[in-house]
């Protein structure tokens, strides 16, 4: 197979490096972290507000063994026989997975959404094959986990662990079985002691649900998947935090809330995003037909727009039809002296950028090879959350906010862009040379604003003492597309506006779901 990448890909790949590893670093900080000691249990969070969950009660979790039968008594001694013998590398794992499970998952997830999100090469005939969820290994491999994509998956990913951990948080208190080091004190609690109960297990409840969710958007993936699970729960039962038989109940109810979730997801419409050549046209015609110069892709030979029915995925934070009333009004006509004027603020803008403005588009780039917008949030979320010691399912809450945010800001900013299928400065002024890639799909609301603005008004609620510094964040984010040339003010302001009534959706959820 002949591998081409257009000069604007090539240009996206290097002003991605600088990014790429600032975003490890990001993860790396987190290595040496103590065991999670949260301020809270949150003891009453089985009764929090869930996402699709509509009763603990639909779900099938067995009492425990009793802590004086026979079986019990096996799982205690296998504590203690893995504890008289714990190697430096165990030793290690215990602590990695005692930091907290919905922030490993989380970073697991940052990786793979990286890993994978590298765009198609050309075939010889120029044409773009596209990935197939039904045959995930062929050339090229599925997913393409572009931000629209990435965005869903996270977004799948921390709202079926806010809901797996909140029924959890139910039958712990239901069954209220104490910790193992509890019941036995020859058995240590490497990671500390608590007060919350350990049937069914917390930690088996995250790998269960989050294995099936990343199966889900990362077929590819499943044998790695498979081996974190083993690890968290190994580390869980070597810690003295959990029996065997918590561990097979936690595992057994993540994978029955998995269901809800997959089930969903295969009827949310994301599948057929894509769209085909018909579709693709049609764009061209109705916004033609509008009197209005239409995007098309810059790439040398046209790559297809970029999931360009993704704006009719089924959101998690208001229904379908609240997309219409979030669409920014008409940008400036194509045809009009204000368009051409937004256009030119950017061509003059990019002449001479200074190596301020340089830093800001490259720390803000998100491109290929990145884990795009939304995983800079995440890992800018995930920093502040270690700060505030929260509890699992707190965490579990927070990242579900977040990321069911930046899904419907995607969705809404994808509407957007088609609906309305605005040009990029950089094919009215073909002068203008790009500091970072050009992005294959229309302009006109800009995306890395939408999700930033988003994640800003979201992330200010839960730390209103961060609200600021995420604010600066987001204008920064925002202003980055500009500097960089491939979008005008208009775009990023608009943008901007739209991702902050997303996340009031998000807030006006976080004041009624009984967490606060």
């Amino acid at each position: 197979m002949k591998k081409i990448f257009s000069i604007i890909t090539t240009t996206a790949i290097i002003s991605s490096v600088l990014y790429i590893s600032c975003s490890k670093n990001i993860v790396e900080r987190t290595d040496n972290l103590p065991a999670l000691n949260p301020v809270s249990q949150d003891l009453n969070a089985g009764t929090w507000k869930t996402v699709l969950v509509s009763s603990p009660d639909n779900f099938s979790v067995a009492p425990p063994p009793a802590t004086n039968s026979s079986a019990y008594l096996a799982d205690l001694n296998e504590i203690k026989g893995y504890q008289q013998s714990l190697s430096d590398a165990e030793l290690n794992q215990i602590k990695y997975w005692g930091a907290g499970g919905v922030l490993r998952w989380n970073e697991i997830m940052r990786e793979l959404v990286a890993k994978h999100n590298l765009p198609p090469y050309q075939l010889e005939d120029g044409t773009y094959p596209a990935p197939s969820a039904t045959n995930p290994f062929n050339y090229p491999e599925f997913p393409f986990s572009n931000p629209p994509y990435a965005a869903r998956a996270f977004a799948y990913l921390s709202a079926a662990q806010y809901d797996a951990l909140v029924t959890c948080w139910h039958f712990k208190k239901l069954y209220n079985q104490p910790a193992p080091y509890t019941v036995d004190g020859a058995i240590n609690a490497i990671n500390g002691k608590s007060d919350l109960p350990s049937y069914p297990s917390e930690a088996a409840v995250l790998a269960g649900v989050t294995s099936e969710i990343m199966k889900m958007m990362f077929p590819t993936e499943i044998a790695n998947i498979q081996q974190k699970v083993e690890a968290e729960e190994l580390a869980a039962i070597q810690s003295g935090a959990a029996t065997r038989s918590d561990i097979t109940a936690g595992e057994a109810l993540g994978r029955q809330i998995a269901a809800l979730f997959t089930a969903r997801a295969k009827a949310d419409h994301a599948g057929t995003s894509g769209g085909n050549p018909d579709v693709w046209n049609s764009f061209v015609t109705n916004t033609s037909a509008r009197g209005e110069t239409p995007w098309y892709s810059l790439e040398v030979p046209k790559r297809p727009p970029m999931l360009p029915l993704f704006g009719s995925v089924l959101p998690f934070l208001f229904d379908s039809s609240t997309i219409a009333l979030i669409r920014p009004g008409y940008p400036f006509s194509t045809e009009s002296g204000e368009f051409l004027e937004q256009n030119q603020d950017a061509y003059q803008q990019i002449k001479n950028p200074t190596r301020e403005q340089e830093r800001i588009v490259q720390y803000w780039a998100d491109g290929v090879g990145t884990y795009t917008p939304t995983g800079h949030w995440n890992a800018i979320a995930a920093e502040d959350f270690i700060q505030q010691n929260y509890s699992e399912v707190r965490w579990a809450r927070n990242m579900a906010l977040l990321n069911m945010g930046q899904m419907d800001a995607a969705i809404v900013c994808w509407d957007t862009k088609y609906f309305y299928f605005n040009p990029r400065p950089t094919q009215i002024i073909p002068s203008i040379k790009t500091l970072t890639g050009i992005p294959n799909f229309p302009s006109y609301i800009s995306g890395h604003s939408t999700f930033s603005e988003s994640a800003s008004t979201i992330l200010g609620h839960i730390i209103p003492a961060n609200a600021g510094k995420y604010e600066a964040f987001s204008a920064e984010a925002a202003q980055s597309r500009f500097i960089a040339g491939i979008h005008t003010k208009m775009d990023c302001d608009s943008g901007m506006v739209a991702g902050k009534r997303v996340g009031e959706y998000a807030i006006a959820r976080a004041k009624s779901d009984g967490a606060e």
